[in-house]
């Protein structure tokens, strides 16, 4: 069974869960947040994500989206999960003040190496729920 996150119905609105792994309380910090968010603004911009509603809880996000013109949301939804994943780790990386940063390096990559995509780091878990 694929793992790939799959929507059936390009013009429909959805709910979308996306969640750290372990449920990693990651979006504690401000500056996790806001790379988020800083992501969603850009698809929103440029890759028609629509975005009705969304939740930014401490280790996981709910979202009500669907888009507009032609973009796949599927890839959409992938490039915000691809992005956010990378931007983030090098943030904790970088963050002299994050307290929990060998800890979390630690989960990402421990579960990175479970991942059949050879990634380096995992941030997110492999489970989304679309609405249809």
């Amino acid at each position: 069974m694929s793992r790939k996150f799959k929507i059936r119905d390009q013009e429909a609105v959805h709910f979308v869960t996306f969640t750290t792994i372990h449920w990693l309380d990651v979006f504690i910090r401000v500056e996790y947040r806001d790379i988020f968010l800083d992501s969603i603004r850009f698809c929103q911009k440029y890759k028609g994500l629509e975005v009705y509603a969304y939740c930014i809880m401490t280790s996981h996000v709910h979202m009500i989206i669907g888009r507009h013109g032609k973009q796949n949301l599927e890839a959409v939804v992938r490039d915000i999960k691809k992005f956010t994943s990378v931007k983030i780790i090098e943030a904790i990386v970088q963050n002299d003040q994050e307290s929990r940063k060998k800890l979390l390096l630690w989960l990402f990559e421990r579960a990175g190496r479970k991942n059949p995509n050879n990634t380096r780091y995992q941030f997110w878990q492999q489970h989304n729920h679309p609405s249809n």
